[in-house]
């Protein structure tokens, strides 16, 4: 008869446990643990800073990047300290004890090392690498390898489905049980072109089903969430969404509390510092996105410009085939149009600023800005034509009418009741400096990326008051020392770096009538 093992023996393969402790850090989209340098598993088990843990407790596990600390104040030598998000993950108390062990490497890192060594990658092989993302089982570093291969290499179209299909497959799906709800996207790199807070409310108020979920901005200075957080709530869960569109028909939400491709956001949260929007990534961000909201019809906004992200019709016709491929094959009707990507939409740049530009178009204000309220009213009719009732044509006309006669208005300001609204008035950042012309001549450029670095660098979209507000677009004629657009910050350092960047390129070009650039655009 075997003898039992000795206390002696049991200590020595026994895991202590540490006590564990909340850390309000919010370290977004990533799992972060705290180990004291004093303690003694910390030196036992020759735990490393930024070495990936495996954290678990009654059944339950999460893992998490280490960071090891020496102020008792965060942490003790008995206590194991988790951040906001993974804190939350592991759905346990403070004081609770957890055991703590070594990380393997995810097995998908092989993978990963394929696609760096030129390989093409499986849906087996998006799926095992997305499954590890969301489990939080890569550290910033791996995703930023994945990113980066992808990148680089490339991926075929087989391989943006196969990522398309793992992303949707990474988290929950909605389901609407009708036969259309619609959905719009544009790929983005146009300042302001904040076109979906006019489109939705139209789209809306001619009774189609448009259900809008949107990410946070990426490389840009407001995404469409973070222009709609100045007016309403936008983090919705998926239930609070549901009851939203069944009162409205219609929602502006953020995606990422609904759960919805989480795989996307995690990988968004570290595109955004490396500045990276791939082709590949970004067709299966934006149509896993959808199929995951339950979109069934889907139109794709390209604009195409000298300092857009798409600058050649040949990179927008192949875009487009992209689109319409994955689209086909995941069983999502997508229609893209191109359009003029040659400068920024409507006149605000930043979240405050850019809500006030929506919301004089929605109210038929006469100072609202022109190109976008045409480009919002081309687009809408071209969403109202997926209804059969509307025929081909027609659509223009009939989102025209909708927004001139208030309906659009009343409905947006449903919408903004149903999620929750803001009460408190933001206004443009305090610090403002104006950018003057330095010679008589008319506007024939205005550079979309560096008008975006400016606004982002005033503090956008993070100081949602922070921004551009621009005075003149091109064609207009100016006057030396006339206002071309102003810069809005909150924070003085924000505003200098910002002061500073305008004063080495102020993105606008003056120059003589024929020297401006037409962009020839496929109807």
């Amino acid at each position: 008869m075997a003898k039992p093992p000795s206390s002696t023996s049991m200590r020595k393969t026994a895991k202590p446990s540490l006590r564990l402790r909340p850390v309000a850090i919010d370290t977004y989209h990533e799992n972060v643990a705290y180990l004291n340098r004093s303690c003694e598993l910390y030196r036992a088990e020759g735990f490393q800073a930024l070495s990936k843990i495996v954290v678990q407790a009654n059944g339950r596990k999460i893992y998490a990047l280490l960071n090891v600390v020496d102020d008792e104040a965060i942490v003790t030598g008995d206590e194991l300290g988790l951040a906001e998000q993974a804190f939350d993950q592991l759905g346990l108390k403070a004081g609770d004890e957890v055991c703590v062990d070594h990380a393997e490497t995810p097995a998908s890192m092989d993978a990963v090392r394929r696609k760096i060594g030129g390989e093409r990658l499986s849906l087996d092989d998006f799926r095992d690498i997305t499954r590890d993302i969301v489990a939080n089982r890569y550290s910033k570093m791996e995703m930023a390898a994945f990113l980066v291969s992808s990148t680089h290499m490339g991926l075929d179209r087989n391989e943006v489905l196969d990522l398309t299909r793992a992303m949707t497959e990474s988290g929950d799906r909605i389901r609407w049980d009708e036969e259309l709800v619609a959905d719009k996207h544009c790929i983005g790199g146009i300042p302001n072109n904040r076109t979906t807070m006019i489109i939705v409310p139209i789209v809306a108020a001619h009774g189609l089903l448009i259900p809008k979920t949107s990410s946070r901005a990426i490389t840009s200075p407001a995404g469409t969430a973070d222009t709609m957080s100045v007016l309403a709530e936008v983090k919705l869960t998926p239930e609070q969404m549901h009851k939203v569109v069944s009162k409205t028909r219609a929602c502006l939400a953020w995606g990422g509390t609904a759960r919805l491709a989480p795989a996307d956001d995690i990988l968004i949260s570290v595109e955004r510092p490396l500045g990276i929007d791939s082709e590949g990534q970004m067709v299966a961000s934006i149509i896993s996105k959808k199929l995951a909201a339950g979109a069934t019809h889907l139109l794709i906004d390209i604009p195409i410009g000298a300092s857009a992200k798409v600058r050649h019709m040949d990179h927008a016709l192949r875009l487009r085939k992209l689109f319409e491929f994955v689209g086909d094959r995941v069983g999502i009707h997508v229609e893209v149009m191109i359009t003029d990507g040659s400068e920024p939409i409507g006149r605000g740049i930043g979240p405050v600023l850019e809500a006030r530009d929506v919301l004089q178009v929605l109210e038929n204000d006469p100072a609202a800005p022109l190109d976008l309220r045409q480009k919002s009213l081309r687009l809408a009719g071209r969403i109202l034509e997926f209804d059969p009732d509307v025929r081909g044509g027609q659509g223009y006309a009939l989102a025209r009418d909708i927004l001139e006669s208030g309906r659009a208005l009343q409905r947006m300001r449903k919408i903004i009741q149903a999620q929750g609204e803001i009460e408190l008035v933001l206004q443009p950042g305090k610090l403002i400096r104006e950018v003057f012309a330095e010679r008589d001549g008319m506007i024939v450029s205005i550079d979309n990326q560096q008008m975006n670095k400016i606004a982002r660098i005033a503090g956008a979209p993070l100081d949602r008051g922070a921004g551009v507000d621009l005075l003149k677009k091109v064609g207009d004629k100016v006057k030396k020392g006339e206002a071309l657009y102003r810069i809005h910050a909150e924070f003085n350092a924000d505003f200098n770096f910002a002061v500073s960047l305008s004063e080495q390129q102020s993105g606008y070009r003056i120059g003589d009538e024929h020297e401006i650039i037409r962009i020839d655009l496929e109807e």
